[in-house]
């Protein structure tokens, strides 16, 4: 299944499914885990019967000797899980119409669950169905029917997107609650591409729905490892929160846990420096949490707490987010990497806060800071910053360095209240992390793998230009040779009409540009910088090239669009046998081939557009500072100048038309500013009371 199809079935599937939550009357909160129970139930049968056949085999070859197991635990070991027939969605699906499908639906998930570890106990959805059932009869049936369109050959990993996606639809759908338990994916991708979860412990101690987990299965599996590599440790507030947590899980084949539980007050896992990588989400600036609940765990105050000092103090901590940040430091072992969403306030947070902030700057894990756009979050246009520790950066050359990252104008934007990161806004942000660590043959590597989707692209152009330029001339011709026979075909007043109205002289003026398609000379190899920055000058030039031709036809496309449009309407041509046999009703046809053409020039351009960022900033494949975008500070920077402030705006630099190139520049310009006004003041209070003394002389 293509990329393509798979967005237009995840599409397909929410209208139908969303469509019948409102002619229900339900609420997205009573829907969205019945409806992501339905799809596990899809995925199981899927999976279930790719192993049937090994499951039988062995079962018949083992019946009767000192081997023989039950089916069930043959299941387990080849599948994951035993489904009994009653749980198979076929069964479900073709159930007599009498039959309670609420009734049907619990029974398959209690069968399902039976045979399964106690961890994944009462996982599955089994009362909501029948608060659905009881709001409209037909909706499970017409829902089962929905989910029957996925594909019987589709794998894993398109379910767990399909599940991913519907996560995010509900999300939006719940308003403010659905940020609790989503965290956009593109912000998991990148944290994920950060920190390189390939093997080991990972940890997310506000898992909600398990959205972390899941990317980093998607790393891993694609960076070629093994999935059994990683194991997975979740805590999850709210109950139906973690039990969503779980059937992804369990949909994505991640090995792993999660405990409902409130993660200030139980450690379920003794994290205590256990942890290989952390990610999270957490909720941002919770005041609730007493300060006994935490003062005795070391996971919270190796740094200090966030309490107010003086006398009129309570049991209440000011602020948890830096009980969040001193939990995910705790949690790293020695070799740990963390990457966490945080308020941007934390960055800049003082009292308390700044204490506990400086604490961990010095003891030298804080490794990246990267301030990221706002209203990248489903539910909040709150602007956020991403943290990243790395235990083992006190081992390398960058011991006493941190890297700012301003990304708050990196982003594509989805409507007017949401953005995103592209896949290639994620992978060019995470090269700027990596040339910083010095991987600088993984930034040629990305330049190359960009070169080669170009040329991919390149590859599509000629095909798609021939046939748009083929139809476009031929419907000119067709029309110009329609035109000459038409003073024989309509009586002489009608054709005198035709005429005056400039009809055949507009036809007549048709024409299309004679231009020849532009070619590209590939080279060889381009492995090197040198050979790379070369490739992209003749792409520049070739992709300007492109763009320039297809201005130029979709010029002569609206002209021609236009005139069979007034064809029609002065002549009324669509029913007249000789139009249609000459081709001149394709509209629809020229325009989905013109569409076809766009495409093509638009993904070279992409590709080009992503090279050239990247190498424009760092044209020697090496780390370098840019204004506006990306700094290095050393220790003196961001202890004594910056006095530990984390705010990446403070470093990188403002690019404007004013030609600030730092923070201190701007500040100085500001301070420059207010003296003058100061200035300014004075001189006014002085014309005052000249103005006062000479109005009081007139009348002496």
């Amino acid at each position: 299944m293509t990329n393509e199809q798979l967005k237009k079935l995840e599409k397909d599937l929410w209208d139908s499914a969303n469509s019948l939550r409102a002619y229900g009357g339900l609420k997205a909160a009573d829907y969205a885990v019945p409806v992501l129970g339905l799809i596990f139930l899809r995925f199981a049968e899927n999976k279930y019967s790719h192993y049937e056949p090994e499951i039988l085999k062995e079962y018949e070859a083992e019946k009767g000797t000192r081997l023989e197991r039950s089916i069930h635990s043959i299941a387990l070991s080849k599948c994951g899980f035993y489904l009994p027939d009653f749980a198979r969605y076929d069964y479900l699906l073709t159930l007599p119409g009498d039959e309670s499908l609420a009734k049907k639906l619990r029974e398959a998930m209690e069968g399902i669950e039976k045979y399964q570890d106690d961890k994944f106990k009462d996982v599955l959805p089994k009362e909501a169905y029948f608060e659905i059932e009881k709001k409209k009869a037909d909706i499970l049936p017409q829902l089962l029917k929905t989910f029957s369109d996925i594909p019987k050959n589709a794998t894993g990993d398109i379910f767990g997107k399909i599940y991913e996606f519907f996560l995010g639809e509900f999300a939006m759908s719940e308003g403010q609650k659905g940020g609790e338990f989503f965290t956009p994916t593109s912000v998991v991708r990148f944290i994920v591409e950060v920190i390189e979860p390939y093997a080991g412990k990972i940890y997310d101690p506000a898992c909600g729905s398990g959205g972390m987990f899941v990317q980093s299965a998607t790393f891993v599996k694609e960076a070629k490892h093994d999935l059994s590599d990683i194991y997975v440790y979740g805590q999850e507030y709210m109950g139906e929160t973690a039990r969503l947590a779980k059937m992804n899980l369990m949909v994505n084949n991640i090995r792993g846990e999660i405990t409902e539980t409130n993660s200030y007050e139980n450690d379920p896992y003794d994290g205590l420096g256990k942890f290989d990588f952390v990610m999270a989400n957490p909720p941002f600036n919770v005041k609730s949490v007493k300060e006994s609940t935490v003062k005795n765990d070391e996971r919270f105050y190796k740094y200090g707490l966030p309490k107010n000092k003086g006398k009129n103090t309570n049991d209440s901590i000011t602020d948890a987010n830096y009980l969040w940040i001193s939990l995910f430091a705790t949690s790293l072992n020695d070799k740990g990497r963390a990457g966490f969403v945080m308020p941007n306030s934390a960055s800049d947070a003082r009292n308390s806060e700044y204490e506990i902030r400086k604490k961990i700057v010095d003891s030298g894990i804080v490794d990246c800071m990267v301030s990221m756009p706002s209203n990248m979050f489903l539910t909040v246009t709150v602007a956020a910053t991403l943290w990243f520790f790395d235990k083992q950066k006190i081992n390398t050359d960058r011991k006493d360095k941190i890297l700012f990252i301003d990304s708050t104008e990196t982003y594509n934007q989805i409507d007017r209240a949401h953005r995103e990161w592209k896949e290639e806004h994620i992978q060019n942000l995470t090269a700027i992390v990596r040339l910083y660590r010095g991987e600088n043959e993984r930034y040629l590597e990305l330049i190359g793998s960009y070169i080669n989707q170009a040329n991919e692209a390149i590859d599509k152009v000629p095909t798609a230009y021939n046939d748009y330029f083929t139809i476009l001339k031929s419907t000119i011709i067709n029309l110009q040779h329609y035109s000459r026979e038409s003073k024989t075909k309509h009586k002489p007043e009608a054709f005198k009409k035709i005429e005056e109205n400039g009809l055949l002289n507009k036809i007549a003026a048709l024409s299309l540009p004679n231009i020849p398609l532009p070619v590209i000379a590939r080279n060889e190899a381009i492995a090197s910088n040198e050979q790379q920055l070369k490739y992209a000058k003749k792409l520049i030039v070739y992709t300007t090239q492109i763009k320039e031709l297809e201005t130029k036809l979709k010029t002569s496309k609206d002209a021609l669009l236009e005139v069979l449009a007034l064809a029609d309407k002065q002549i009324k041509v669509k029913n007249d046998k000789d139009w249609v046999a000459l081709g001149l009703n394709g509209i629809k046809l020229i325009e989905e081939l013109q569409q076809i053409w766009k495409n093509s020039t638009d993904e070279v351009a992409y590709f080009q557009t992503n090279i050239d960022w990247l190498q424009s900033r760092f044209p020697e494949a090496k780390y370098a500072d840019v204004i506006g975008l990306c700094k290095v500070a050393d220790k003196t920077e961001y202890t004594e100048e910056q006095d530990y402030s984390m705010n990446a705006g403070r470093y990188v630099g403002i690019v404007d038309n004013d030609g600030f190139k730092s923070f201190n520049d701007y500040k100085d310009k500001i301070f420059d500013l207010n003296q003058k006004l100061n200035s300014l003041k004075i001189q006014s209070k002085s014309i005052e009371l000249t103005i006062e003394e000479n109005i009081n002389n007139l009348f002496i």
